[in-house]
């Protein structure tokens, strides 16, 4: 069950977390609680499945990365983790995930490159390819030709659900 305490947190944390040294603290200022309450809140709400996860959302374009492919795979379903993990391990792998196969998508194992141009990608997907002996998986390269609103998660369900509840007792 969440109160109006996780509501007000949950409101506060869908915009992004402050930019500064305490992030929780600067959270917590803004919702009138404790840091300490702010973090065992949050890490609350994550175990019970309301918060999914938090991860940071880079505005790589703002950072002169102008080029970003995603690489999807068809490997092994033996060997997808270890070449997953394997993959990750580069710098410029900035995500690596395993998804189901469809029937007319073979793909399952996705990877996503960034550079600072096209061929800057193409230059490191080679180097992944060399260094993770892939050459002999099938891929496709896909690269983005436009960029959309990057944002984090947005909780207005939950909203709905707890003011629903709250005004049932």
């Amino acid at each position: 069950m969440i109160d109006s305490r996780d509501l007000k947190l949950l409101g506060r944390i869908q915009t992004g977390l402050p930019v500064c040294p305490r992030p929780y603290a600067e959270i917590g200022r803004c919702c009138g609680m404790p840091e300490s309450e702010v973090i065992e809140r949050l890490a609350r709400l994550k175990q019970q499945g309301f918060i999914k996860r938090m991860g940071v959302i880079v505005k790589h374009r703002k950072l002169g990365y102008r080029a970003n492919a995603m690489v999807v795979w068809n490997i092994p379903d033996d060997q997808v983790k270890q070449l997953g993990a394997r993959m990750s391990s580069f710098p410029f792998v900035t995500l690596c995930y395993q998804r189901p196969r469809r029937s007319s998508w073979p793909y399952n194992l996705f990877c996503m490159i960034h550079g600072k141009d096209r061929a800057t990608v193409l230059q490191q997907l080679e180097q992944l390819a060399d260094a993770c002996s892939l050459a002999g998986f099938d891929h496709e390269v896909l690269f983005s030709r436009r960029c959309f609103k990057q944002r984090g998660a947005v909780y207005k369900n939950i909203v709905t659900v707890a003011d629903a509840e709250a005004a049932h007792g």
